[in-house]
């Protein structure tokens, strides 16, 4: 690698923003139907998690969803259950972000750092960004590829104009984000967050100085 980082690449869930449990994500979707939380456990253990492990799930939104309500009927669960399941996983306020997200996000634009975000994801979470800066998205869904296909990581330097010598990924998980030194770029891997007051991406600032 040779020369000035000029952009950075950020993973979505896992890296900027604290992933949903199971727990969580049932425990919500109760809650904002106004049933008791303490049917968490029995909803959980009716749902086959192992079915919504699908390949190419988040390269295709109604691949996504249909493979989601196969599950949700599967378990028995009623339409409005299944609604709201569906509703809780693709809002991404359940998914808030890590105390230094925004912080690093603003260091890195006020220093002339290109900023984009790459998530295998079957749904727009532009809309969470609203408030902080990022230059491009690549959405999984959107292209029809998802991570550790190379091709996705190249959709993000084409969306962010630049070379992957230049441009440094940050992620949580070696088998999909570390595939980026595949696409030739440089990765830095930081442990999967596990409470928003967890502070990681300092190392991104300082790995540029």
């Amino acid at each position: 690698m040779t020369g000035r980082l000029r952009a950075v690449i950020f993973d979505w869930r896992g890296t900027l923003v604290l992933a949903p449990t199971f727990r969580g994500w049932v425990s919500e979707a109760l809650r904002r139907l106004g049933r008791d939380a303490d049917r968490t456990s029995d909803v959980i253990a009716s749902l086959d998690l192992s079915s919504l492990d699908v390949p190419g799930l988040d390269a295709d939104a109604a691949l996504h969803r249909a493979t989601y309500y196969r599950a949700f009927r599967a378990a028995g669960l009623d339409e409005e259950l299944a609604d709201s399941l569906y509703a809780v996983e693709a809002d991404p306020a359940i998914t808030p972000f890590a105390v230094d997200a925004g912080p690093t996000l603003r260091e890195l634009r006020a220093a002339g750092v290109r900023i984009g975000v790459l998530s295998d994801i079957h749904f727009d979470l532009r809309p969470a960004f609203a408030d902080l800066p990022v230059d491009a998205f690549a959405l999984s869904f959107e292209h029809g590829v998802a991570k550790p296909d190379p091709a996705i990581f190249h959709v993000a330097l084409r969306e962010l104009g630049t070379a992957a010598s230049e441009t440094l990924m940050v992620g949580d998980r070696s088998t999909h984000d570390g595939a980026g030194v595949e696409a030739g770029l440089p990765t830095l891997l930081v442990p999967p967050l596990r409470d928003v007051e967890d502070a990681r991406l300092h190392l991104v600032t300082r790995l540029l100085g």
